[in-house]
């Protein structure tokens, strides 16, 4: 089974999450970042970032992401996938791998984006993240409930992808044309590393 983060490893929400972080720091009088300056902050929880962006406390960091979430619920739409992956989850799909995603986005705005992406038909299962929750828990989660498979394997592009993998004893493989730059990835040593989509018919049960 071959568990997906999805911003930066399906799929680019870049211009989208901007947007949405725009709007909510323009509303509380933040300044706004030009849209590369938001790259760093797509794919960790959200209250870590508005608190990095603002220093606010915890009742306005609340207040910050509902207002994000009310611009998002359209531009999570401005997402595109990258290049090679439909046709590598088609021929995972095809080849009868079971396939997941395991995002730290609401459930309900993931769904909308693969729905939209015409992707939802590969996967099984889409974990969301909220506040709170981190993603070692979200698999940890799965596997309490038989979800996952022994031996499974947690692709993404960032470092949490990995460490969450690595800490319910699962198989880690990390994307390099995502978020995460290469040193984060090698520093959080996945057991794999994909320089494109393709190689992920590569990978081999363990």
């Amino acid at each position: 089974m071959l568990i997906f983060d999805l911003d930066g490893t399906i799929s680019d929400p870049l211009p989208g999450i901007a947007q949405a972080i725009n709007h909510a720091l323009s509303e509380f009088g933040f300044p706004t970042l030009p849209e590369q300056d938001v790259a760093p902050f797509v794919g960790p929880p959200l209250d870590g970032t508005f608190l990095q962006l603002t220093g606010a406390g915890h009742p306005e960091v609340l207040e910050l992401i509902a207002t994000y979430r009310e611009c998002y619920r359209d531009s999570c739409l401005q997402n595109t996938v990258y290049g090679g992956v439909p046709e590598t989850l088609a021929a995972l799909s095809s080849a009868g791998v079971r396939m997941g995603i395991c995002t730290s986005k609401r459930a309900d705005f993931a769904e909308r984006i693969l729905s939209h992406l015409g992707l939802r038909p590969h996967f099984e299962f889409v974990s969301g993240g909220d506040i709170g929750i981190h993603k070692w828990q979200q698999l940890e989660a799965l596997q309490a409930a038989g979800t996952l498979q022994p031996h499974a394997m947690m692709i993404g592009d960032r470092a949490v992808d990995i460490e969450a993998g690595r800490r319910n004893g699962l198989r880690t493989g990390g994307v390099l044309w995502g978020f995460g730059s290469r040193a984060e990835l090698e520093e959080a040593a996945p057991d794999v590393m994909f320089t494109q989509p393709d190689e992920w018919l590569e990978i081999k049960p363990s």
